[in-house]
């Protein structure tokens, strides 16, 4: 089982104006940007029981490691790459980089009653 999926965006166009990327035209309920720090960690193991997570790295780089049932991988990933963490599977993240990121989700992670789809590994 691939732990870690390596997306490719819907679309990309650039130009001498700029790059113009869409990560997705449907799906997704929920959109996070997010900033972190190199040398930060984010996630500490934690999983999702209803809700996949999709990544795009917008600028620095990331070190992903997931785990389920006793497989384990890492990878990677910088600036115009884009990932999915499958619900269930465990996973952190560590910035070896200051690092720009989205975060896209097809069920939102809080729920109506303030609690959150967020499990300790």
């Amino acid at each position: 089982m691939e732990l870690i999926k390596r997306l490719q965006p819907d679309f990309m166009f650039e130009d001498d104006r700029g790059l113009l990327v869409q990560l997705a035209h449907e799906g997704y309920k929920q959109i996070n940007a997010v900033f972190t720090k190199k040398g930060a960690v984010r996630g500490n193991f934690h999983y999702h029981k209803e809700t996949d997570e999709a990544f795009f790295i917008l600028a620095g780089k990331v070190e992903v490691t997931a785990a389920l049932d006793g497989a384990a991988e890492t990878a990677v990933f910088g600036a115009g790459e884009m990932f999915l963490i499958p619900k269930f599977v465990r996973h952190t993240f560590v910035y070896t980089e200051d690092t720009y990121l989205v975060g896209m989700y097809p069920t939102p992670v809080e729920k109506p009653d303030g609690s959150k789809d967020i499990h300790a590994g």
